[in-house]
């Protein structure tokens, strides 16, 4: 591990936010098993440049996320891609539970009466860490869950499955550009679980292995390509140096 690695560790209901560069790597890992971890990707010299849930899906044909997938903005360029995961599905079509939801569902306790023990809910704690970088509600877009697997039933109905909640597992994300992540650790808002899941996640950010001539994520599909020189040609243009 180099001087400028990181290896740490944050309580369930918590957030965080970096700006992570490219050729990085950030691993998670749900450490007790039925962790949630909502995740939102910006462009830090362009936030209005972000994560785009629906042509991730639509491009890359399907449903889940997993190893192999790009995740793409809305400009159709690459912020990361997933190069290893030991779970096989991670949500990104369910959003963030509010405080509302949270309270009907675990009760209200707020840091006041409750201080580390409060159910802090998704969607306030990505606006904590917006606010940092001057973004606001306006700016809040689709989110990753990962570690959270959501299928449909016979009547499309979404059910959020909890037989995925397994300790131990990971994912890995290479960015293919620099990339503000803003992240929470706060339940899934079609977790039902009995008391509030507040599981702890540990994050590990490390040079990221070198892209291979048969890269599982540029390989996968003919869009990932494209995607992949789209990005490259963006960060030629901010280094003035060609990839």
């Amino acid at each position: 591990m180099s001087a400028y690695d990181m290896d740490e560790r944050i309580n369930g209901g918590s957030h965080w936010s970096m700006v992570i560069a490219q050729g990085k790597a950030l691993k998670l890992i749900d450490l007790y098993g039925g962790a949630n971890i909502g995740m939102l990707f910006y462009n830090p010299r362009n936030t209005l440049e972000r994560y785009n849930a629906p042509d991730t899906l639509k491009c890359q044909h399907t449903f889940k996320l997993t190893r192999g997938h790009c995740l793409y903005s809305d400009m159709g360029r690459i912020f990361c891609s997933i190069i290893d995961d030991e779970c096989g599905w991670h949500d990104t079509v369910c959003g963030n539970a509010n405080a509302e939801l949270v309270a009907e569902r675990w009760g209200k306790k707020s840091y006041q009466e409750a201080r580390n023990q409060w159910h802090q809910n998704g969607y306030d704690a990505f606006l904590v860490e917006l606010g940092k970088y001057g973004l606001g509600p306006r700016d809040m877009a689709a989110n990753v869950n990962w570690f959270s697997q959501v299928r449909t039933d016979d009547d499309g109905q979404l059910l959020f499955c909890p037989e995925q909640d397994q300790a131990g597992r990971s994912v890995t994300l290479r960015f293919e550009m620099d990339t503000l992540v803003v992240f929470h650790s706060c339940p899934h808002p079609l977790n039902q679980a009995q008391p509030y899941p507040r599981k702890a996640i540990q994050y590990q950010i490390f040079d990221a292995p070198a892209i291979a001539a048969d890269d599982v994520c540029l390989d996968a599909c003919a869009e990932n390509q494209r995607g992949k020189q789209n990005t490259d040609f963006f960060n030629a243009m901010q280094t003035g140096v060609s990839s």
